[in-house]
């Protein structure tokens, strides 16, 4: 059973003429190029610190399989804002209730109004089974970022992760 110790949050952009590179130029500006990185859904461990990327990368090594939950927009469509969000929730007492992680990509927000929108997407996901428990909600907060694509046709690709640390 793997259930992770430690998260953290990071964000990337990324612009090139291919799309598979632009996605890569993200994730090396994010810290998480030399990873495997798996995908999973949105369930914040219970009992898991939150801690800044700098610890979080300083604890992973390069070609490790990484567990992590990924929120990203790309386009090659010119002068288009792209957007992608991570929003958080977990409860008061979180050393036994989870909570929860919620991705949102857009077109047309700002990276301000993207990172509200995931935030909230995460705290109605906890709030449904806080009710029925009668617990609260004690922290809720966001990654976010956007960027503007390319006027050439390059890709640009934005990406906001929350990424596990076992």
């Amino acid at each position: 059973m793997v259930v992770p110790a430690k998260v953290f949050f990071t964000r990337g952009r990324g612009v090139h003429k291919d799309q598979l590179v632009s996605f890569e130029m993200a994730l090396r500006n994010a810290g998480i190029a030399p990873f495997n990185l798996v995908y999973v859904s949105s369930i914040m461990p219970p009992d898991a610190d939150i801690v800044s990327r700098e610890e979080g990368l300083a604890a992973l090594r390069p070609g490790e399989i990484v567990y992590c939950v990924m929120a990203k927009n790309a386009s090659n469509e010119p002068n288009l804002k792209i957007s992608a969000a991570i929003g958080l929730a977990v409860p008061q007492i979180h050393d036994k209730q989870h909570g929860y992680l919620s991705e949102h990509h857009c077109i047309g927000m700002s990276e301000k109004e993207c990172g509200a929108y995931a935030e909230e997407l995460a705290r109605t996901m906890l709030d449904t089974i806080m009710q029925k428990q009668g617990g609260n909600i004690l922290k809720t907060s966001n990654i976010s970022i956007s960027a503007e694509t390319d006027e050439n046709g390059n890709w640009t690709t934005v990406v906001a992760t929350a990424v596990f640390v076992c």
